[in-house]
């Protein structure tokens, strides 16, 4: 009974601390008739948050007849998340408040060749010197979040795989907590993504959408019923790993013709190589100097901003491919909306309309009824503050 009782209470204070996140400034009473809690259980847990300093008085409300209500809002720099982004080039970390707002931005690159001790260790540092650098009280931090791309097992908290790296069964979770003595939650980072997009994204008040990480590789977080859906053994959301060409070139997976193979940021890289070797003509070769192994996407990217019609074109031709795969997508789930996210989507402006026109031209008209396909409104920040809702959302959800 005892903790059946805990649970309750914990439930129900979830459930007011997250009402006034989403529709504060909000008055005592108006929690209670929204939530169906009764106003007694609404006062007292309140109170409890204010005296925590997870929520603040923060306004008069107007009255309707009788004493103004006193209306109430999330303390938002009471409390701080770190969240990690680690990818295959990059750990980018973000610090932010309870709203999500990053408060700092940390980018370092992943060294070549790393392996799981190295990956461990590098992570740690990375806190630690985030922690340092903004100066904030360990007490203010509510834990750790960990986007790590490939297959992740959250409950654990462990890296089963990461092709782009070539690790399997990394212990983030144990090793951090151990280390750093805070709470850490694990998830693969297009999951991350989209957990941070329905709490702070493109996906509020949606039930059913997808979003799409592409970068060095192409991973979709799917959100079902609003919940993440991850697959019986995590990996559903794996597009990347999908074949589109039985005789494309062979991916860090081993299989043949994947997809991130064609459309993610080294594809991108790959494809101007090709077309500058067979005696093409692109900016991108003076902007590597002549050597074509330095070309990089974000070469091609800023190619195609000063009108290079080769790199334009090789985004069509991305873009095209992906909209292929998303009508796949389309018709096995059926999502309200698919946000595009990662490094590759700063791209949008040379990527989207071939995407909307592979869709529109293949996608069954029911299925594409009402879909919206757009580039995450939380840019390529999109993946470190999904990480750190992987913390806040332990905070606000009642689970």
């Amino acid at each position: 009974m005892t903790g059946n009782f805990q649970w309750m209470k914990s439930l129900n204070r979830s459930i007011v601390l997250n009402k006034i996140r989403e529709a504060g400034p909000i008055s005592r009473a108006e929690i209670a008739k929204q939530t169906s809690l009764t106003p007694p259980t609404v006062t007292h847990l309140v109170n409890e948050l204010i005296a925590e300093r997870f929520v603040v008085e923060s306004e008069i409300g107007t009255s309707s007849g009788g004493r103004k209500p006193i209306l109430l809002t999330i303390n938002a720099s009471a409390y701080y998340c770190i969240g990690l982004d680690v990818g295959v080039k990059s750990i980018k970390t973000v610090i932010t408040d309870l709203n999500a707002h990053p408060v700092l931005e940390d980018k370092q690159p992943m060294p070549p060749g790393i392996d799981s001790d190295s990956l461990l260790q590098l992570l740690e540092q990375t806190v630690r010197r985030v922690l340092d650098a903004s100066g904030l009280d360990r007490s203010l931090i509510l834990g750790i979040g960990v986007a790590m791309h490939g297959l992740v097992q959250p409950e654990e908290g462990i890296a089963l795989f990461a092709p782009n790296l070539g690790l399997r069964q990394v212990p983030i979770r144990a090793f951090l907590e151990e280390r750093t003595g805070m709470p850490v939650q694990v998830e693969n980072d297009a999951a991350a993504m989209a957990l941070g997009e329905m709490w702070f994204g493109g996906g509020q008040q949606l039930r059913d959408f997808i979003s799409v990480n592409i970068g060095e590789g192409v991973g979709a977080g799917i959100v079902l019923q609003g919940s993440l859906y991850r697959g019986s053994r995590y990996s559903a959301g794996e597009i990347g790993h999908t074949t589109v060409d039985l005789n494309g070139p062979r991916c860090s997976c081993g299989n043949y013709g994947c997809l991130q193979t064609l459309v993610s940021g080294p594809a991108i890289a790959d494809s101007m190589r090709r077309h500058i070797a067979m005696g093409g003509t692109s900016r991108c070769e003076a902007m590597a100097a002549g050597r074509l192994e330095s070309i990089t996407g974000e070469m091609v990217f800023e190619a195609a901003r000063q009108g290079d019609e080769a790199a334009r074109d090789i985004f069509r031709r991305m873009g095209q491919l992906l909209g292929i795969s998303l009508t796949n997508l389309i018709h096995t789930l059926n999502p309200q909306k698919i946000i595009l996210g990662g490094g590759v989507s700063q791209a949008a402006e040379f990527i989207l309309e071939s995407v909307h026109t592979a869709v529109r031209s293949r996608a069954l008209e029911s299925s594409q009824a009402n879909l919206t396909i757009e580039v995450s409104p939380l840019g390529e920040r999109a993946t470190p503050i999904g990480a750190a809702t992987l913390v806040l959302s332990k905070l606000f959800a009642p689970n």
